[in-house]
């Protein structure tokens, strides 16, 4: 929408010219898919075309070719898309795209700095919290948004374990993820 307002879905289904109720045949005439949003990706601005009823999820990955994003469930329990929006995690299969104009966005691919993994990704790494790596993303942006909360602050395994409630995992146990938060935590110290 022109002078940087925000999408709503009222201002192109509910009302015609000077607010009033729009007809059926206005609400048709009107009826565009996309939409223009202007978001911060992994640090780099971003003008995106997106059809409105697209997710997060499928713009990242179709668009931006950012494929760390995972579809697992499609429905927000499994936690593999989880990005971090204005730095607080989100199941970008449930968001929709539009949401995100104005927003920062970060995925596994912009976590790392001249080629040195995040301390999130290199606990991952030393403590061999992958297997099949379905979940690893999404379980490295919940972990990072958990670590970047806590700021040094001592935790317990069983606190780490709340902390990523939302994200699931059926290789490795959890062990091995909490441990590597555990050690992210301790290298912020």
């Amino acid at each position: 929408m022109a002078g940087g307002q925000r999408f709503s879905p009222a201002d192109y289904f509910n009302f015609g010219p000077a607010g009033r109720r729009a007809s059926n045949f206005e609400r048709r005439r009107n009826y565009s898919v996309n939409r223009t949003i202007t978001c911060t990706v992994n640090g780099k601005k971003k003008e995106l075309s997106v059809d409105f009823r697209q997710s997060l999820l499928e713009v990242l990955r179709e668009k931006l070719g950012l494929i760390s994003v995972k579809q697992g469930c499609a429905v927000g329990e499994c936690g593999a898309c989880t990005v971090l929006i204005d730095d607080v995690p989100i199941d970008a299969c449930l968001y929709l795209a539009v949401w995100a104009d104005g927003r920062s966005i970060r995925t596994v691919e912009g976590e790392s700095r001249d080629n040195q993994l995040s301390r999130v990704q290199q606990a991952f790494v030393d403590e061999g919290a992958v297997q099949c790596g379905i979940c690893t993303p999404g379980f490295i942006m919940a972990a990072t948004a958990y670590v970047e909360k806590q700021k040094g602050r001592q935790v317990s395994r069983n606190e780490i374990r709340r902390g990523l409630a939302g994200n699931l995992c059926r290789c490795t146990g959890y062990d091995t993820i909490v441990t590597a938060v555990q050690k992210s935590l301790d290298d912020d110290q």
